[in-house]
This record gives C-alpha cells, structure tokens and sequence, in this order.
C-alpha cells in the first residue's frame, strides 16, 4: 500500500456509517479500505476516519471532489494521510523531569 492512495477525512458527521462513508468515496474510484476511528470506551464516533483507495490517482481525484463538500450538514476535510506516529508513554499533561522536582505537586 502506498500512503498517497490512504486519506485522511474529518469533520464527519458522528452518525454516519461506514458504508455510507465508502458510498461518498465510490464514485472516485475503488474504495479498499474505510475506517472511522472510534472512543475506546464508549465505542462512538471520534468524528475523523480514513479511506483507502486503489491508486493515487483516484485518491486525488477524491480529495479534489470530496474536500469541502457537505456531508450531513458538516464540511469533509479530506487529505493524504501522515504516517502514524508511534506514541510515547501519557505522563498526564507533566514531563518527567517536572515529576522528579515535584513541580506537579500543588502547593498551599
């Protein structure tokens, strides 16, 4: 898989399926793979997803097409997708050089 045929697409409306995200994307070309990213927790729509096409010409012709359009009433953001980043460890908002001072702790 190339990245230039994975797309990035936001501002989804949080009801819309998957398949009706693929619909969006079909007339551009062969849709491989559609995603929308998920709450771990909750299992609803974060609102952002990602869609594999077939060829980086038709995932341009798809950004071309879909970026700015309306979809259920919200603008598509639609663009090549970055690689994924690896995540480092969450330190709650604090570095760990803060944590080692003690900075993080709250004073009276």
């Amino acid at each position: 898989m190339s990245q230039n045929n994975k797309l990035y697409v936001g501002s989804l409306p949080y009801t819309l399926s998957e398949e009706q995200l693929k619909d969006v994307f079909v007339p551009y070309g062969a849709v491989v793979s559609v995603r929308i990213v998920t709450d771990k927790f909750t299992g609803k729509s974060k609102g952002f997803g990602f869609v594999e096409m077939e060829g980086p010409d038709s995932a341009q012709k798809a950004i071309d097409a879909v970026h700015g359009s309306d979809v259920g009433g919200r603008t598509l953001v639609v663009n090549i997708a970055h690689p994924e980043q690896k995540r480092t460890g969450g330190t709650g908002g604090f570095q760990n050089s803060d944590r080692k001072r003690g900075s993080w702790q709250k004073t009276y």
